[in-house]
């Protein structure tokens, strides 16, 4: 039953994207980023990751005023015990400063592309 609510829960989430979601997943869709397949609004366990490579076990995480350090670290703690890498990026970096969190990006994906042979 968990993972039909979930689902539900990410239809409406991919439906109501922020600015910043909208402005990464502009860069992250349809494999135009480094050639790996991103997903938005994945479920992972029992939360949902705003982006995911399946492939590398790469989750992105795009932050509002809402988070922080303590309340996101249980969080964190679980996606990563599913096997995922957590990345998180505040909405505002996204926004002023897309370049520096692509950088970022490439180099988690080649990391992650280096760990998997």
């Amino acid at each position: 039953m968990a993972g039909k609510k979930l689902t539900g829960v990410s239809r409406k989430l991919r439906n109501d994207m922020t600015d910043a979601e909208r402005r990464l997943w502009s860069h992250l869709r349809a494999s135009q980023f480094g050639g790996v397949k991103f997903t938005r609004q994945f479920p992972v366990g029992q939360h949902i990751v705003d982006f995911a490579c399946r492939s590398l076990r790469l989750a992105i995480e795009c932050d509002g005023g809402q988070h922080c350090a303590e309340t996101d670290a249980p969080r964190t703690a679980s996606i990563e015990a599913h096997g995922y890498r957590v990345i998180r990026f505040w909405n505002h970096d996204i926004l002023e400063n897309t370049d520096g969190v692509l950088h970022s990006i490439a180099e988690e994906i080649a990391l992650a592309r280096n760990q998997r042979r």
